[in-house]
């Protein structure tokens, strides 16, 4: 069950604990994160089975020189895993034009990016598997992220569309959700707005009423078992759950919607007159 997988963001949070867990268990992995030498220590360790490269996803003749360079390293990808990407942290007013811009540009534009660079070359095999670390905030909202919402929101849209159009070429696609883990999402990788006291708040509220407290985030290293097991499948699944929290919310979530959907029923079908 050797795998040859691409994955970015790989020097630091799932990034960098599932990469040590593929090489690890034997597989070949091409890593990339801005600064390569973040990964000295692992390819000390794993020689030709590990290949460390430099690469700024946002730049798209670079990602796609840098997915073809992996490809005809190792003379195959089975599975490409976009990981990453960073949070922004604030109300949808506290968020600027330069900070919105640039986290669509990582968030979206670079896993489309190295989405479509590994394409050609699944379509190609006949076999593949591209794997988007989404997120539950990629399913339903939650105040205070509202930009960072919007780019997992994208990242769904296209990457489920994507999904039903490669399938007959032999293409899985999964959409990885998490719920909150002890990563450094929040820390020093995370981008804050400008705060607007009328916000102050809503935000000293938020943690007990949305599920943010401290025993509510899960250990990232627990993640690892399905990862594999993931990428293993012969049949994966389109999302994949991480954690405890994440589904049963959004079953609450969804109850909800369509309930409201369903109360408004006869205004949207008198609007199709």
């Amino acid at each position: 069950m050797q795998k040859t997988i691409f994955i970015t963001g790989a020097s630091r949070g799932f990034g960098k604990l599932w990469t040590e867990a593929f090489l690890k268990r034997g597989d070949k992995v091409a890593a990339t994160s801005r600064n390569a030498d973040a990964f000295k220590d692992l390819a000390e360790q794993y020689g030709d089975q590990f290949l460390p490269l430099s690469l700024d996803i946002t730049d798209r003749k670079s990602v796609f020189e840098t997915v073809q360079k992996a490809k005809e390293h190792f003379g195959s990808l089975d599975v490409v895993i976009n990981n990453a990407g960073y949070g922004v942290f604030g109300a949808v007013e506290e968020v600027g034009e330069k900070v919105t811009k640039d986290v669509f540009e990582a968030n979206v534009f670079g896993t489309l990016w190295v989405t479509q660079a590994a394409l050609p070359i699944f379509r190609e095999q006949g076999s593949g598997h591209v794997i988007q670390l989404s997120s539950v905030l990629g399913v339903w909202s939650l105040p205070t992220l509202g930009i960072y919402n919007a780019t997992k929101f994208a990242v769904e849209g296209f990457s489920e569309a994507l999904a039903s159009e490669v399938k007959d070429f032999g293409i899985n696609v999964t959409m990885i959700e998490p719920n909150g883990y002890t990563t450094d999402f929040g820390g020093t990788s995370a981008i804050h707005g400008d705060a607007i006291p009328a916000y102050d708040a809503l935000k000293s509220t938020l943690g007990e009423m949305e599920g943010l407290l401290p025993e509510d985030y899960g250990k990232p290293e627990a993640t690892v078992p399905a990862i594999l097991k993931l990428i293993d499948s012969e049949n994966p699944p389109l999302r994949l759950f991480l954690g405890k929290l994440g589904l049963p919310k959004t079953e609450r979530v969804y109850a909800e919607k369509i309930q409201t959907w369903t109360d408004w029923k006869e205004v949207s079908e008198a609007a199709h007159g």
